[in-house]
């Protein structure tokens, strides 16, 4: 009897990859798919070293492209027994150097691309009576941080379809666990997009993405994550800060959104010219020249470097 084939949307980097390769340590095939096949290859390079890897490129913001996907990776090996949606993108900056372009990108790929996933997997897994899920939210999908409100539009939206599958699919056989985690150590500050004063924005989130104290080794995150998932638990919340942000959002709304706009006045304001340009993390740290940030994100950028952040988009 063939092993459970598990896929992986967004495992070509960070946490993606990760999970992928725990997945395949516990026994399972597995299918990655992403946006680019240069990364795509060099993921399958390096998983399969750890049991049977299949590598598809798939924008899951595009529902046909997904359900392109899904059909061939069946037809190819199997039913899907195991989905895990990572696929992600991280804009950075103050609302006012913000477009419209930016919340479509974010909806598209971490709202409407676990959606168009699981409906796309989930016909085989009703007709078979068993399946697991896991969508990786965020923190920032319970609680809105400034200057991430693309990506906190999107998650918060990931959360709600997350929590409401799990109560639809009750009793079903199939169990959705609803993944959030706070910073981890995955490289992500490289490759995320920032806008604004994109030097000073990228000096807070690269800082914060590698600190040991505020972030969460990634590899540790992984592990917790398919625990959580192959046991069907309906939620997995990772790190302190984000398991105490949830606990006091949830008993005082009103106080954490005041404390939320006070951390705003401590960020970079949107330039005075009104310029909105987009630039990747590199660039961004190069504008910035600080060898202090350099010093503070040793952590995060090791992890780029072993998990494929600094080679592009997933």
């Amino acid at each position: 009897m063939d092993a459970p084939l598990a896929l992986v949307a967004g495992a070509s980097r960070g946490l993606g990859l990760l999970i992928a390769t725990e997945l395949l340590r516990r026994g399972h095939r597995v299918a990655i798919c992403a946006r680019d096949r240069t990364q795509v290859d060099a993921a399958v390079e390096r998983l399969s070293a750890e049991g049977t890897v299949s590598g598809h490129v798939c924008d899951v913001a595009d529902r046909e492209q997904v359900a392109r996907l899904v059909a061939e990776v069946e037809a190819e090996h199997g039913p899907v027994e195991v989905l895990v949606s990572v696929a992600g993108v991280i804009q950075v900056g103050p609302a006012e150097s913000m477009t419209l372009e930016h919340f479509e990108e974010a909806i598209g790929i971490m709202l409407w691309g676990p959606v168009h996933l699981a409906w796309a997997v989930l016909p085989g897994m009703r007709e078979r009576g068993r399946g697991r899920i896991a969508n990786i939210c965020s923190i920032g999908g319970v609680v809105a941080p400034p200057h991430l409100l693309p990506y906190a539009t999107a998650k918060f939206g990931a959360v709600g379809f997350s929590e409401g599958l799990t109560a639809e699919l009750a009793g079903t056989g199939i169990t959705v666990t609803t993944v959030v985690p706070g910073l981890m150590r995955t490289g992500a500050h490289e490759v995320a997009e920032f806008t604004g004063q994109t030097g000073r924005e990228y000096a807070w989130l690269a800082t914060s993405d590698s600190l040991p104290l505020i972030s969460m080794d990634a590899g540790r995150a992984a592990r917790r994550i398919v625990d959580g998932l192959l046991r069907g638990r309906t939620r997995v919340t990772l790190t302190p800060l984000a398991q105490v942000a949830t606990r006091v959002k949830g008993l005082a709304p009103a106080t954490t959104t005041v404390l939320l706009g006070v951390a705003n006045l401590l960020l970079p304001d949107a330039p005075a010219d009104g310029t909105q340009e987009t630039v990747p993390g590199h660039v961004a740290a190069k504008r910035l020249g600080s060898k202090v940030v350099g010093a503070l994100t040793v952590l995060g950028s090791a992890a780029a470097r072993g998990l494929n952040t600094r080679t592009g988009r997933r």
